[in-house]
């Protein structure tokens, strides 16, 4: 059925597309998305973004470590007086 694709191409072309993220953008919004008040609730998502940054991490891994490994290696990229998101 070729008519979900021609609209999702009609959508993105009046509406434009959004803009990408990098890997620390996405990392940085999850972790301001939490501290809001935020519940994460994917740990899929969580564990591919932080596999994004280098981290290892387990299938099996508590989704609190490995916000707390995020959190880390987000310290060590950015400086502490650069803007967050």
């Amino acid at each position: 059925m070729p008519a979900p694709k021609l609209w999702g191409r009609i959508k993105a072309a009046c509406l434009g597309s959004p803009p990408v993220l990098t890997d620390v953008q996405r990392a940085q919004a999850l972790i301001a998305a939490i501290d809001a008040g935020g519940i994460p609730l994917n740990a899929a998502r969580i564990n591919a973004i932080a596999r994004s940054l280098g981290l290892e991490v387990s299938t099996h891994a508590p989704v609190n470590d490995t916000l707390a490994r995020i959190r880390l290696a987000l310290q060590r990229v950015t400086p502490p007086d650069s803007p967050k998101l």
